[in-house]
């Protein structure tokens, strides 16, 4: 990214997973931990999660989004790259928060892990029981 560009920037979360972005004015290139989109979310389902706010405000072709993510899964990461993203646009054009908040894509999705209870396998499965 060249300096004196204006760039917009904004934090997203989903689940165990931190997405910073930063919005400049370009062709449309996505670039994520310094690689590719395609390179980093080779699944078709999360391209379409990550670029679904950009194509209903009409910003697909328009901006270069340069993104860090730490944490979580790739499904957790295109979660919290989308919030970003939504947020950064709203900085850029206000006007969009009819759209981004009819599509629900500027709430944080509070669904995390649920944690293990002692006693169990996991959060609610038990160990077999035998009567016998």
């Amino acid at each position: 990214m060249s300096e004196g560009k204006k760039f917009f920037a904004a934090v997203g979360r989903r689940k165990m997973s931190i997405a910073r972005v930063r919005l400049a004015e370009g062709k449309g290139t996505i670039r994520i931990n310094k690689r590719t989109f395609e390179d980093y979310f080779p699944r078709e389902t999360h391209r379409i999660v990550v670029i679904r706010p950009l194509e209903i405000t009409g910003m697909l072709g328009k901006y270069d989004v340069f993104a860090t993510i730490t944490g979580g899964g790739l499904s957790g990461q295109a979660g919290a790259l989308r919030h970003s993203i939504s947020r950064a646009i709203l900085k850029v054009d206000p006007e969009q928060r009819i759209t981004l908040k009819k599509d629900g894509l500027l709430t944080r999705d509070p669904r995390a892990k649920e944690r293990k209870k002692y006693g169990q396998k996991r959060a609610r499965k038990n160990f077999q029981f035998s009567k016998r």
